[in-house]
């Protein structure tokens, strides 16, 4: 299971990118670097707290994990 601040790294690194794929998609539509700039930031302060809350929620479910092995049998 991951900490909330591993969650929270991979979340804002993860938005660092795609801020700058909406940014530029916007800037490329429309010409308008102020709106592509605010677009951008919105959608990555959203963004975040949508991730975060997703990754904390698989971090409760069982599916497709692995059992550990004990470091020994007794």
């Amino acid at each position: 299971m991951e900490t909330t601040r591993r969650s929270i790294a991979k979340a804002v690194s993860y938005r660092f990118f795609g801020t700058l794929t909406t940014a530029g998609l916007v800037f490329l539509l429309l010409g308008e670097l102020q709106l592509a700039a605010a677009v951008g930031l919105l959608d990555t302060l959203f963004k975040i707290f949508v991730y975060v809350a997703h990754e904390r929620a698989w971090n409760r479910i069982p599916y497709g994990r692995e059992q550990q092995q004990p470091e020994y049998i007794i």
